[in-house]
């Protein structure tokens, strides 16, 4: 326990020498509330040391339960269903994906809608998780899937509304956080375990890029979509 503690306190302590550095020698200013700030970063320390015990305690543990029991079940029906379902819960429940999409909002006065932005992302990754979760069991190669993604997502990128194309950009990395990988990769992982001739780590891991790519595209298609409606809308109103 303390050796875990210690740890997180060292994986932490080179952003804090990283701040104080630029705040006290190049910004050459001193912290505006040194004891506010030094209690910050010890609520960091012991949330962080919280989240690792609890990925070792609970959320690995599970993920790889659940997927030895939906292995054992006839057919592969529920291990789909379990993989978009999932899929879809952790990405709404990823603090990083609310604050960039309240960010969003903001920003896009009146053209984006928040709650949607979250939807449309927690669809992608439910989507690319299932992709992913074929993959393992059908066996197919990584390689084939991934460069498909991306030639759709290059696609979408050429014809998609120029607002839109660097916000779906960030919100695929912003679904591989602290919620979503956890579990999604204790499911790989169970899976490539469970399913005979799987390798482990050429099988097991890979659902994370899934989950990067697919909501590039939902965010894309949505503003497409919404591009093409808004046109059609103006040319009836002239009309």
């Amino acid at each position: 326990m303390l050796l875990d503690l210690a740890a997180m306190v060292r994986d932490v302590l080179p952003i804090i020498i990283t701040i104080l550095f630029f705040q006290y020698i190049v910004l050459k200013r001193n912290l505006a509330n040194p004891r506010k700030v030094t209690f910050g970063f010890l609520l960091v320390i012991i949330g962080l040391y919280a989240f690792v015990v609890g990925l070792k305690i609970g959320l690995f543990p599970i993920g790889t339960s659940m997927a030895d029991q939906l292995m054992a079940m006839d057919g592969y029906l529920f291990v789909y269903l379990f993989a978009f379902a999932i899929g879809f819960a952790t990405t709404m429940a990823e603090p990083a994906l609310i604050a960039v999409g309240k960010q969003a909002e903001e920003a896009a006065a009146g053209k984006l809608n928040g709650s949607a932005i979250r939807i449309l992302v927690a669809f992608g990754v439910a989507i690319g998780i299932t992709i992913g979760v074929h993959r393992i069991i059908d066996g197919g190669s990584m390689h084939y899937y991934v460069m498909g993604g991306y030639i759709l997502v290059i696609f979408l990128t050429l014809i998609a509304p120029k607002y839109i194309i660097a916000l779906a950009y960030d919100l695929g990395g912003v679904t591989t956080s602290e919620v979503t990988v956890p579990l999604v990769t204790a499911l790989g992982i169970g899976l490539a375990t469970n399913i005979e001739g799987r390798n482990i780590l050429i099988d097991g891991f890979g659902l994370i890029a899934f989950a990067s790519i697919f909501p590039i595209v939902t965010v894309m298609i949505y503003a497409i979509v919404m591009h093409i409606w808004n046109h059609l809308q103006e040319k009836r109103a002239e009309a």
